[in-house]
């Protein structure tokens, strides 16, 4: 009976037999195209520019398939200013326009329009015609329509030509031309997994989750860098303090103030007032990029940076005297500070403290803020609570996003799989349960999302207060590491106090048995034309140093090469985009987007195939393919009952 009812409601969207078989085998045929072509980046850290750039061009592919279409016939330079051209029509045609006179322009349109064509049907050859309907833009979707599938008949070649002359002759074509461009982009890239931390460090973490937003077909992976972002917008006012810190410290003034509406100035005036006499020399930012719009003089900055810090170690050591289960006891480091003698006592050890100006902390009770931090801190994280973007952005992370994801045979999430040094999984207590693996993953994620859509839940508090957890727990799988060492770095010059020790997975997934023990434990399994995956993020790979980012015989990629310019000495390069088409996985290695600026036409990446299939995937071997051939089949299902007799067919 519920099967039959089910058929009576699919039958309402195929009221007979013929419409359902037309739907049948419409299925049938998209099944039997090559898979679309998915691309997986990580950490992008705020750098819009350069994450623009690199979904623009398709992380290479698009320039790889001008050359492809054109070797033997247009010259390297005019193929590189054709690549420009897609990548960034706003700004090549002002100059393409200025370099050239009049007739030489409409004839440079007419010739790139053609090649636009040429290059929009090598892009978008693997999808229906509907699936490239729906993405053409609406004011010239007939006219795209039809140079798409002009098929060189004799009849209707002066047809073609005319829609290519009136286009020029009625002054559209910069308006056509960017609008084709934008085609070929939506086309090149059918899926795109980003792989956590997108904030942080770069100027515009705002702009990319807006692109992001506006993407057809998009997953997020939290790293650690968002889970501190989404516990400040929940309240957490250790993560408040926290992001304020890094961001201060990275001078992203723009993305706090004009970008998500943070009102900085009860920061900026406590800080003038409370460390006026201090230098706070090593507190001045980090000047990667400049402020546009709210640009803030350094000294000032300077000490802006130092009062969050303050604030963010006082309340710190407040949560963590609140949850003794979470075991980091050790952390609670103000009340081990002397300052009369200018030393701080950990490990047994006495260290001298670099900085002895803290004029807000009381000896007697060190963690307790002052009447002034206290309403500092409030008045900012109302700021955070009420801004209506970061609200946006957040919202489209947990529609979105997830502590993993698995998707056609690969295991993508941003940090670890928590593990000992005998590369069995770390048993981990949670809400009174010993977790490990992928059940630990499982109840991470559950928690995350009840602090948004629990309710007046009255244990909400507690996963308030985990989040700061998660941003910098040493079993927290966002984090990985012994500790976050901020704190030394900013007070304590001994080295030895700076180690952050990495999780034993991090040394493990170099085996190929641990590889294959994680694919197992989420249920993934060599089946189909290609193995299973895992893609990882959170830890540059140091390349320059003989790191590799295959680990695990081929089993596990880190994709985490450098997009930010805050890593870029480490890894020496500009980020790793990871590609996977239906011939093969390929890493694209990228230079540094201030290179790529400063020289645009030696933009193309190093690309490396570093598997290939067995054969070629079609959709129907994909995550979608499955779901299409459940619905073949109650499709059939509705057809045998249509023509038995079961199901009336509805006429009229």
């Amino acid at each position: 009976m519920k099967e039959l009812k089910y058929l009576q409601l699919l039958s309402q969207h195929y009221p007979t037999a013929l419409a359902a078989s037309a739907e049948i085998i419409n299925l049938n045929a998209i099944c039997r195209l090559p898979k679309g072509t998915e691309y997986f980046f990580s950490d992008l850290h705020g750098e819009y520019d350069a994450f623009r750039y690199l979904l623009a061009s398709a992380s290479g592919i698009i320039r790889d398939k001008i050359d492809t279409l054109f070797s033997q016939t247009v010259a390297q330079r005019d193929r590189e200013t054709l690549s420009m051209l897609i990548y960034d029509p706003e700004e090549t045609l002002p100059r393409l326009r200025q370099e050239m006179e009049g007739e030489e322009y409409e004839k440079w349109s007419r010739v790139a329009i053609y090649q636009l064509v040429e290059v929009c049907k090598a892009v978008s050859s693997k999808y229906t015609r509907s699936k490239v309907r729906k993405k053409i833009p609406a004011n010239f979707s007939y006219i795209i329509d039809e140079l798409l599938h002009a098929d060189g008949d004799d009849n209707k070649e002066r047809y073609y030509e005319e829609i290519t002359h009136s286009i020029v002759s009625t002054g559209t074509s910069d308006a056509f031309i960017e609008q084709f461009c934008g085609l070929i982009k939506e086309c090149a890239v059918d899926k795109l997994h980003i792989l956590g931390d997108i904030f942080d460090r770069g100027p515009h973490a705002d702009l990319i989750l807006e692109e992001l937003c506006r993407f057809h077909e998009v997953d997020v992976q939290w790293g650690n860098h968002d889970i501190a972002w989404m516990g400040a917008f929940a309240g957490n006012q250790v993560c408040v303090a926290s992001v304020l810190r890094r961001a201060v410290s990275y001078n992203n003034f723009d993305l706090l103030e004009d970008g998500y509406g943070i009102n900085l100035r009860s920061l900026s005036m406590f800080a003038s007032q409370v460390y006026g006499e201090d230098p706070c020399e090593r507190f001045r930012p980090h000047q990667l990029d400049e402020n546009i719009y709210d640009p803030v003089d350094m000294d000032l900055a300077a000490k802006m940076h130092k009062a969050m810090a303050i604030i963010e170690f006082k309340l710190e050591c407040q949560l963590l005297k609140r949850h003794p289960a979470y075991g980091m006891e050790g952390r609670i480091l103000l009340p081990c500070m002397d300052l009369e003698a200018g030393v701080i006592r950990m490990g047994g050890k006495s260290y001298p403290l670099l900085d002895r100006f803290f004029p807000t902390i009381d000896p007697k009770d060190p963690t307790a803020l002052t009447d002034g931090e206290r309403e500092l801190i409030d008045q900012l994280t109302a700021s955070f609570r009420h801004s209506t973007l970061l609200r946006k952005h957040i919202q489209f992370l947990l529609r979105q996003g997830s502590m993993y994801k698995i998707v056609n045979n690969n295991l993508l999430y941003h940090g670890c799989i928590p593990m000992g040094e005998d590369g069995q999984f770390k048993a981990v207590e949670l809400d009174g349960k010993a977790l490990s693996g992928k059940a630990y993953l499982d109840a991470i994620d559950a928690k995350v999302r009840a602090v948004f859509y629990g309710g007046e839940d009255p244990d909400r508090q507690d996963g308030v207060d985990y989040f700061w957890y998660l941003w910098t727990g040493p079993k927290s799988p966002l984090f990985g590491k012994s500790k976050g060492a901020a704190f030394e770095r900013y007070f304590i010059a001994e080295t030895e106090t700076h180690t952050e020790i990495y999780d034993p997975y991090y040394t493990q997934v170099k085996e190929r048995k641990t590889c294959e023990k994680i694919l197992r434990e989420f249920g993934l399994r060599d089946e189909g034309p290609t193995r299973p995956h895992i893609v990882n993020g959170h830890v540059p790979v140091k390349e320059r140093e003989g790191e590799s980012p295959i680990r695990g015989d081929g089993l596990l990629f880190v994709i985490d090469g450098g997009i930010s310019k805050a890593y870029q000495r480490q890894t020496g390069f500009g980020g790793y985009t990871l590609i996977y088409n239906s011939h093969h996985l390929a890493l694209a290695q990228h230079r540094p987007y201030r290179q790529i600026r400063e020289d645009p036409r030696g933009s193309a990446p190093k690309v490396r195939v570093v598997e290939n299939v067995s054969r070629r995937i079609l959709v129907g071997d994909t995550d979608t393919g499955r779901e299409l051939l459940e619905r073949i089949g109650s499709l059939q299902d509705l057809l045998k009952a249509y023509r038995e007799g079961t199901i009336q067919e509805q006429r009229g």
